[in-house]
């Protein structure tokens, strides 16, 4: 259905100011910037994003909150098929054979709170902790505004294959993104390969647009199996693609995989929000040779990933 991530000969990651993108003034290098990246290592930084830095430490704030109550508290809210609410610690992660292994974190999950049906069984409610109520206003404010973040970055992602601007943001009309807030607690060092903070992965939507706090330990594999870390940078989001916009761009951008290792002896915590398109649209390449990929249905392909990977979800 999709092929393989590329893997790319890089060593560092690039850091782009997209304000020129936001602003829509003399944006063609920071268009340019982008293809280079996009093609070349399928992450990047990005500066001047918009995004308060007082927002990002409300979230984390309520976050870190929620996550210091008591189990029994936090498994109420457990995920729910839609992939909404809370993912207990040391979960079974299953992204085929070679990917399966134990991921060392919890996290809480939200999407759009749309009601499901039969027509839209990945749409739902979300789960709110009522005794937690600033995690509800904080996450919804910060899904808001990453949500505009993300829109920007769809025109310029749109421009950097050639398409008109507003081309990708078509098939964004009612996105199954998904806004997550991480916690990984310290581990061990060495780190066993079958117990990272996240395992080696592809992301299976659209991009990601990431948050992270001052602990690091996220890192990406080059096409020599290294891992290039990418560090905390103050004031940035890094941003990677995922394996739809990687067949969107016929293998131009490069999905790159990934994995999380805390070994800093502290608790680290981030805040990915996955975007990505809407259930119904059909994906297939959008340059090049279009028949490179048979077309897909999206809900279809993002249902069957998310019962592999969240079978404690129960999805059926």
């Amino acid at each position: 259905m999709i092929s393989p991530s590329r893997r790319l000969d890089f060593t560092e990651i690039p850091v782009i100011d997209i304000g020129p993108l936001i602003h829509q003034e003399q944006s063609e290098p920071c268009i340019d910037a982008l293809r280079a990246a996009c093609s070349e290592v399928g992450f990047f930084y990005i500066r001047n994003h918009q995004i308060p830095f007082s927002l990002i430490q409300e979230v984390r704030a309520a976050a870190e909150e929620f996550f210091c109550a008591p189990e029994e508290e936090k498994m109420a809210l457990a995920i729910t098929p839609q992939i909404k609410g809370y993912l207990p610690l040391a979960y079974r992660s299953y992204e085929g054979e070679d990917r399966a292994g134990t991921s060392h974190q919890e996290g809480f999950w939200i999407g759009h709170d749309r009601p499901e049906s039969v027509q839209s069984p990945l749409d739902g409610p979300n789960r709110w902790p009522e005794q937690y109520p600033s995690l509800k206003s904080t996450m919804l404010r910060y899904f808001d505004e990453t949500e505009r973040l993300a829109n920007v970055l769809l025109r310029g992602f749109s421009l950097a294959l050639g398409l008109e601007s507003d081309h990708l943001s078509r098939y964004f009309k009612a996105p199954l993104s998904r806004l997550k807030v991480n916690h990984y607690p310290p581990q061990r060092s060495p780190v066993r390969e079958d117990n990272l903070g996240v395992v080696p992965h592809t992301d299976s939507g659209g991009f990601t647009i990431l948050w992270q706090d001052e602990i690091g330990g996220l890192e990406v594999q080059n096409k020599n199996g290294e891992w290039v870390g990418a560090p905390p940078i103050e004031d940035t989001f890094v941003i990677n693609i995922g394996n739809i916009m990687e067949t969107w761009s016929n293998g131009f951008f490069s999905s790159t995989p990934h994995r999380v290792i805390n070994c800093g002896g502290q608790d680290r915590y981030s805040i990915p929000l996955f975007v990505n398109p809407s259930a119904e649209v059909t994906i297939a390449p959008l340059i090049g040779n279009i028949d490179s990929v048979e077309p897909f249905h999206y809900g279809t392909y993002q249902k069957d990933l998310w019962q592999k990977t969240f079978p404690v979800a129960n999805i059926t």
